[in-house]
């Protein structure tokens, strides 16, 4: 699978974007995991895998997404520079946000801590997405798995796939929760409002050079003033002066 993502085009603002966006998504995942009022679906999932296997929300993170990706190879995806990045710099970034933030606390603080979440979470999308360096793994097996399949509608994809996590991190201990409706009622218009707000534009198309014409060719016919006389005629005199 070759990587996507040209960065000749503006390459120090894509980098800056793409790892910004990355390390809010990080930050944003602690604070809801903080929170302890609920988490998104794959979060979810993560945090369920998290107490089975007690390794670190991060760690899990990490490991899922690099399987995610493996699944990409069926689907003929091909994974960027910042899917690649996703897949590790979350993981990490909200292992250590955690390990600076305390758990608990009261009721009020933790609603700011899921509201702060939410949108850090909306304007992270906005910033890795509008890098244009690639997709998360997970997006990337959602538009992936409908690309290979045109009939069906991405939502449906989306929906039935988050569903399944979400059942099954929350069998497996994961917290479910007033935050887990709050980030499915909010992320969709979030995500709207910021991802065209930080796109990095297109390069513009370089305006083709214009045709250069040929110069007329001239005409071999002379012209009948420019023709020798006849033999026996006389040659016209132009007067001087």
């Amino acid at each position: 699978m070759a990587l996507i993502g040209n960065l000749r085009h503006r390459p120090a603002r894509r980098l800056v974007q793409l790892y910004a966006g990355l390390t809010l998504y990080g930050i944003s995942m602690a604070l809801m995991v903080r929170s302890d009022l609920g988490l998104d679906p794959w979060d979810v999932f993560h945090q369920g895998l998290s107490e089975l296997t007690e390794l670190s929300i991060g760690t899990v993170t990490i490991g899922v997404g690099a399987l995610v990706l493996l699944l990409w190879i069926p689907l003929r995806q091909r994974p960027g520079l910042g899917t690649i990045s996703n897949v590790v710099v979350i993981g990490l970034v909200v292992d250590a946000t955690l390990a600076l933030l305390p758990a608990g606390g009261p009721l009020g603080v933790r609603i700011a801590l899921l509201i702060t979440g939410i949108v850090a979470n909306g304007a992270a999308t906005g910033l890795y997405l509008g890098a244009r360096l690639g997709p998360g793994p997970r997006d990337g097996l959602m538009t992936g798995f409908v690309a290979r399949r045109p009939g069906r509608s991405i939502r449906l994809v989306r929906t039935v796939i988050e569903v399944f996590v979400l059942a099954l991190g929350w069998l497996l201990g994961g917290t479910v929760g007033l935050g887990t409706v709050a980030y499915a009622l909010a992320i969709g218009p979030l995500a709207q409002l910021f991802i065209p707000l930080f796109a990095v534009p297109e390069p513009r198309a370089t305006a083709p050079e214009p045709r250069t014409t040929a110069p007329e060719a001239h005409s071999t016919k002379s012209d009948p003033t420019d023709a020798p006389p006849a033999p026996g005629a006389v040659a016209p005199v132009t007067p001087a002066g």
